[in-house]
């Protein structure tokens, strides 16, 4: 029996490198305010958090100040915005279904704080949701990551009992430990696929090379 039952895979920075798409597209919607925040700002502070959050915490930095729910009425924008462009661009992990294939031995989920309008389509024109057995959309919970909901509700949906996380945030990697669950930190979307093969060689929990140690 392997160590793990299934494999829970967040899907910005993990799957597909749109990051740095999200990140121009907020920066391009929040233009109009003042709001600009670098990359390694952004990067450090905001992938992993949900865009409610974000927004609300981004509004004190407008000039002049406003309050969160003026930034929110920007999302629908930004989301078409990020539609359009991921979908002419789709960054995906080289070799990402052939990868997926060779997985077969576990049950495969996405979970993501992103909306099921804006990944589902992606999952689909990569030729990917064919792999999943469960897909966790930012609305699917009562709390977003870093609460544990998310990948709990993935595990449940899966049948699951030992499954392995894989992830590339601090917010995402506090859920995983918050339900309870081994996970592999992500620096870089192109190494995803080396890093989860390592990890499952070797059935190690989060510590090991290349991942976020526990707390």
């Amino acid at each position: 029996m392997p160590a793990y039952d299934a494999i829970l895979f967040d899907f910005d920075g993990v799957l597909i490198d749109t990051e740095p798409l999200h990140y121009a597209c907020w920066m391009q919607v929040l233009a109009p305010y003042g709001i600009d925040l670098t990359w390694e700002e952004y990067a450090r502070r905001w992938i992993g958090v949900s865009d409610r959050a974000m927004l609300h915490e981004l509004a004190p930095l407008a000039q002049p100040p406003v309050e969160g729910a003026a930034l929110l009425e920007h999302h629908p924008a930004k989301k078409e915005l990020f539609r359009r462009r991921s979908l002419e661009s789709q960054p995906w992990v080289p070799g990402l279904p052939g990868f997926l294939a060779s997985l077969h031995g576990y049950k495969l989920a996405v979970v993501t704080s992103s909306g099921r309008g804006e990944v589902a389509p992606l999952l689909e024109a990569g030729g990917i949701r064919r792999f999943f057995g469960a897909e966790v959309f930012g609305n699917d919970t009562p709390r977003l990551k870093p609460a544990p909901d998310p990948y709990l509700r993935a595990a449940e949906l899966l049948g699951a009992r030992t499954p392995l996380v894989v992830e590339d945030s601090p917010a995402g990697m506090e859920s995983a430990r918050a339900a309870g669950f081994d996970c592999v930190m992500v620096p870089r979307a192109r190494e995803m696929p080396s890093l989860v093969e390592a990890t499952l060689g070797r059935g190690a929990e989060c510590g090991g090379p290349g991942r976020q140690p526990p707390r």
